[in-house]
């Protein structure tokens, strides 16, 4: 079990609560972002497994698990700017930003935005699929991808979602579904490591390689007979892709 310690960070109206899995020895510095409705709780079981080669930092975005809401809903750009600033202040030497799903595409524009806290990211089941950008089709996709899922998967959805409140997840919705992963993926310079799970419904294949095609160096790995929510179902093999990224980077 690694050494923990919860903090918080404060940028103008916006506080961010975030774990520092500590790890004495040198090795890579790793950064994660969980996806809409979710929060850093998540991200326990993978953190475990990357604090055995690093230091782990896990944020909970605005208005997601311990830390509180704005006033107003943020953009992708927005949290990628509160991401960026939060990374600045750990004071650390390029880290690995590693976002899920709407955690991703604000990996993506702390990257693109602000490419000096970093030059490298990994990308887990990157939202939006471009030809489903709908919430009804999105919930679809999230329902069929729960089927067959562990309950753990399935408890930690609904712990995630009914902390964050519905109201706040539309709100923020939105601007998942307006935001153009396609657009900012061409911008980034930084080394990106995309992964899809075999069996993901929300991010298939064919969305999977075309994100991974728009990154100027980017590549792709598959999770076999996984889903949407390979990060907390089956961490240990995501957590080897990570680690072996960063070692190459």
């Amino acid at each position: 079990m690694a050494d923990v310690e919860t903090s918080s960070f404060t940028r103008g109206e916006h506080t961010v609560v975030f774990d520092h899995y500590r790890n004495p020895g040198p090795g890579p510095v790793y950064v994660l972002l969980h996806g809409i409705g979710m929060g850093r709780a998540i991200y326990q079981d993978l953190a475990e497994e990357l604090a055995k080669s690093g230091e782990v930092y896990a944020l909970d975005l605005p208005g997601f698990g311990d830390s509180p809401a704005p006033g107003e809903a943020l953009t992708i750009e927005q949290f990628g700017d509160i991401v960026a600033d939060w990374v600045t202040s750990l004071d650390v030497e390029n880290p690995v930003l590693v976002g899920h799903s709407m955690g991703a595409q604000v990996a993506a524009e702390a990257l693109a935005r602000h490419p000096e806290i970093s030059n490298q990211g990994v990308f887990i089941a990157p939202a939006v699929n471009r030809s489903e950008r709908t919430i009804g089709k999105q919930m679809l996709r999230l329902l069929q991808d729960f089927t067959g899922e562990s309950p753990k998967v399935f408890i930690m959805g609904v712990y995630g979602y009914a902390k964050a409140g519905m109201r706040w997840f539309l709100k923020n919705a939105k601007y998942l579904l307006e935001h153009r992963l396609e657009e900012t993926c061409p911008k980034i310079t930084a080394e990106v490591l995309v992964i899809g799970g075999e069996k993901d419904r929300v991010c298939p294949r064919y969305w999977i390689e075309e994100v991974t095609e728009l990154l100027p160096n980017g590549r792709m790995e598959e999770i076999a007979d996984r889903g949407h929510e390979a990060v907390i179902s089956t961490p240990h093999p995501i957590a080897a892709l990570i680690a072996d990224f960063a070692k190459g980077a």
